[in-house]
């Protein structure tokens, strides 16, 4: 985000006296440019300049030698004598970089640096000293700190007693603000200081008017080679160039120009380099400078071939795309040309600037957006530069820029420029367009005048031109390419005659369908695992291998088929998931890793399942409407995302206490709690033993099918995988389809159930089967049995309460005891009618299993 100097804007546009930061950000929001953060002062309190009276060095014990000092800082601050007077302050320094009559910058108590270090008067070394003599470091202005600052080393002079915040810039707050990618031209001071004149009607200097247009010998040569331009348009169509020779390139730049770099966010380096920063930061243009000795000429700009690569000033070797444009040079004896930048993003390191550099050639181009932004995303390089080029650059600054570092070159590196200039300009006007000037008022709903909108047009760099009756021909500055149809100038009106002018009338909102019944199902589903205690959470739905080795899937898991991302945000995590235990599974860890170790979360989300034999999606080229035949190919090559519900359950369902230990959750509250899900969207699913299924303990795991199909798994989670994510012991999970229940669920609506005001009758049955048959199948015949009653359908609830095995029901068999809840419609039910139900139950167990009424 752009960081905006108050004192740096002033250089541009009128500012009242006494603005803050807080006052612009009000005045820039006012247009659009919302507040990002406000940087106070870097140093607050007195700091003054001050003249070294006397130095005297005392060797220390320690080896050291420090200075015991008396300064002058000006009659105000000097420090009261006993007799009234006033005489100068009494300071120890460590460094040895000054002597007696240098004019120094000195902190007085109460003042605060960068640290924060407040600064007070405290005994050392023997003395009392009363203030600190600062070096850059301390001051925040650069990485020296092997000696304090002296004002003549910096080209400055100032009376002792001078306020040094200012003179060294150290009071101004910097303003830091949001720029929405229609408007680039503001990633500049020109451009912020523009929007301040729209916004206050401060008078507004434009620094790149008039530009230059006087004819010059023609310089260093340039040839624009972009045979394969990209969705039409070339990828540059200027490239300014010029030769200063003689300069002293690696020379530290002037204090001021170091601190406006500092304020902006950017790290000082060398003249060469903080020059071409400085003059981007001040006017937008992006600008590079070369060592001209390492540079052959011409200057080539053309796509990259298929196996180049480059050396970028990272020095970070990276293979190129063939979109890619170059910026290329051809060396004596050279078989093919020479990289040397990446265009618009980033130069290479084999023609930077460098300490032996004497002659310097200093670039400014216009660069396609398009193929700027693809090449920066492409290596992963958003650069200063590219932020600005993918955002549209004025077209007309390149002659302005490259003459403004010149001059920085010349004035303080000591160099000498050429008379002659590559200008090498094929750039055509902005394309102009009819507005109705009626169209703003019918847009925005406020009667804008015809002389208003001319004026506010006007304001913004458009020329007008009379059209048609009630119309005008328009055409937008050069900085403002965000401006090419009607609707583009009624949204600039309407920013800078204000938002708050238009009337807040909300349209009545049409009668709409409500929620799908699939949307409501799901929420149901949600409500009712929440009801039950799991809370929902979001995971993050990107995994790495390592991921799906710690779920313990086999080599051949279908699950480890998984899509990968072509521009991954985390290379370590760079595929779609193909199962929500995944993910859930980390967030279940992350959670017992800060101390919550009973935890149960479930989540609702998309896993992506690749079809072995889906075609490939096509590359199509950008501003273009796709054919309906393209847009079958891309929908077929895009994977299956059904909808999974999956929750995790770790540590103690129900919490300890004085009434007991409570209960551990076990892989039967996760089957409850899948089977939940299948009976709140309205399905009977049928529950089964599963033996191979990862993640889950090849022993205590269920298969839910409906239908014959699989929807899903419950149960334990394999030891293994517990282990691998830190988690509680036993811990239990289940995952289902959602979209397979939802696919399988009726659609007709419930019928509600009367409540019956007849008492309940209980009767509990406990049943002696095989080991080997599962406790669903036999609450199954439960169900069935006492449905088939002569008492007709009275049950209300079965329930499994106990499970025994042991000397009593013999080896190879358990006791399996269920609670039948039973109630009549219509009257109370007689205990020959319970009896009946409880029989049935025995004969229809009985008939399927073998089961015996255990004694």
């Amino acid at each position: 985000m752009p960081r905006v100097p108050l004192s740096w804007l002033g250089e541009h546009v009128e500012l009242p006296a006494g603005l803050t930061a807080e006052q612009l950000a009000a005045d820039l929001v006012r247009v659009g440019l919302e507040e990002e953060a406000i940087h106070g002062a870097a140093v607050t309190g007195p700091l003054v300049v001050g003249r070294v009276v006397e130095r005297t060095p005392e060797p220390q014990k320690n080896g050291k030698t420090i200075n015991w000092c008396r300064v002058d800082v000006g009659e105000e601050h000097n420090e009261t004598r006993e007799d009234g007077s006033r005489g100068p302050r009494g300071i120890v320094c460590g460094a040895h970089n000054f002597d007696v009559g240098d004019h120094v910058v000195v902190a007085l108590p109460g003042a605060v640096l960068p640290g924060p270090f407040p600064i007070a008067s405290r005994k050392t070394y023997g003395h009392v000293s009363d203030g600190m003599i600062c070096s850059q470091r301390e001051l925040g202005l650069g990485d020296d700190h092997a000696g304090i600052i002296v004002l003549a080393d910096l080209g400055l002079d100032a009376p002792v007693g001078t306020d040094a915040l200012e003179l060294l810039g150290l009071g101004d707050e910097v303003l830091e603000i949001n720029v929405t990618p229609d408007r680039g031209y503001c990633f500049s001071m020109r451009g912020v200081a523009r929007e301040f004149a729209h916004s206050t009607g401060a008078a507004f200097t434009d620094p790149a008017l008039p530009e230059p247009t006087d004819e010059r010998p023609a310089g260093f040569g340039v040839e624009l080679d972009d045979e394969a331009p990209i969705h039409g348009v070339p990828g540059v169509d200027r490239f300014v160039a010029q030769v200063v020779r003689g300069v002293r390139a690696d020379v530290p730049s002037p204090a001021w120009l170091q601190r406006r770099l500092q304020q902006a966010g950017m790290r000082a380096i060398s003249l060469a380099v903080d020059a071409t920063n400085y003059v981007m930061l001040d006017l937008g243009q992006p600008l590079h400078a070369y060592d001209l000795d390492r540079v052959a000429e011409p200057i080539v700009v053309r796509r990259a071939v298929p196996g180049e690569s480059i050396r970028t000033l990272d020095d970070q070797v990276r293979t190129l795309d063939p979109q890619d444009l170059l910026v290329t040079d051809s060396p004596a004896g050279a078989r093919a040309s020479r990289i040397i930048g990446l265009a618009g993003v980033m130069g290479g390191g084999d023609s930077e600037v460098g300490p032996q550099t004497t002659d310097v050639l200093v670039e400014a181009a216009h660069w396609d957006p398009v193929t700027v932004a693809r090449t920066a995303r492409r290596h992963k390089l958003p650069s200063e530069a590219a932020k600005r080029y993918e955002r549209g650059v004025d077209p007309r600054l390149p002659r302005v820029a490259v003459q403004a570092v010149v001059d920085l070159l010349v004035e303080y590196g000591g160099g000498v420029p050429d008379d002659a200039l590559t200008d090498v300009d094929r750039t055509v006007a902005p394309a102009s367009f009819v507005l109705d000037l009626d169209l703003p008022a019918r847009l925005v709903g406020v009667p804008y005048a015809h002389d208003e909108v001319r004026e506010v047009l006007t304001a913004i760099g458009c020329t007008l031109e009379d059209g048609a009756a009630g119309t005008v021909v328009v055409t937008p500055p050069s900085w403002r390419p965000d401006l090419a149809v009607p609707v583009d100038l009624v949204e600039e009106i309407a920013r800078l005659r204000g938002y708050d002018a238009i009337p807040s009338i909300v349209p009545p909102a049409p009668a709409g369908l409500g929620l799908t019944w699939e949307q409501r199902a799901r929420r149901a589903a949600a409500e009712a695992l929440v009801g039950a205690g799991l809370v929902e959470v979001l995971s993050y739905p990107f995994v790495g291998a390592d991921q799906l080795d710690a779920l313990g899937l086999p080599d051949d898991d279908e699950r480890r088929r998984a899509v990968r991302l072509a521009n991954p945000l985390s290379d370590a995590q760079p595929l779609m998931r193909t199962d929500l235990l995944v993910t859930l599974l980390d967030t279940a860890r992350r959670n017992v890793g800060r101390g919550a170790s009973d935890v149960c979360v479930f989540e609702v989300g998309l896993v992506t399942l690749p079809n072995v034999d889906a075609p490939p999606a096509p590359s199509l080229p950008g501003a273009v409407r796709p054919s309906p035949d393209e847009l079958a190919a891309i929908e077929a090559a895009v994977p299956p995302q059904p909808r999974h519900v999956a929750g995790l359950l770790a540590g103690r369902l129900e919490p300890a206490g004085v009434w007991g230990p409570g209960r551990r959750a076990d892989h039967r509250d996760a089957i409850a709690a899948a089977l939940l899900v299948a009976r709140v969207v309205g399905v009977d699913a049928e529950v089964s033993a599963e033996r191979e299924r990862a993640p889950f303990h090849p022993g205590r795991t269920a298969r839910l099918t409906v239908a014959g199909h699989v929807v899903g798994y419950a149960g334990e989670l394999h030891p293994n995988v517990v282990a691998a994510h830190d988690l509680p012991p036993r811990s239990a999970a289940f995952d289902l389809d959602l979209d397979a229940l939802l696919a399988a669920a009726p659609r007709d609506a419930h019928q509600a159930r009367a409540i019956s005001t007849f008492p309940v009758a209980k009767e509990d049955v406990a049943l002696v089967v095989p080991s080997d048959v599962p406790a669903a199948d036999v609450l199954a015949a439960v169900r069935v049995g006492a449905a088939a009653s002569t008492a007709g359908d009275v049950v209300e609830d079965v329930r499994l309460f106990d499970v025994y095995e042991g000397e009593q029901v013999g080896p190879g068999h358990r006791s399996l005891a269920f609670a039948l809840r039973l109630r009549a419609a219509d009257r109370t039910l007689t205990a020959d009618e319970t009896a009946a139900v409880r029989e049935a139950v025995v004969a229809e167990a009985a008939r399927r299993f073998g089961a015996t009424l255990r004694a």
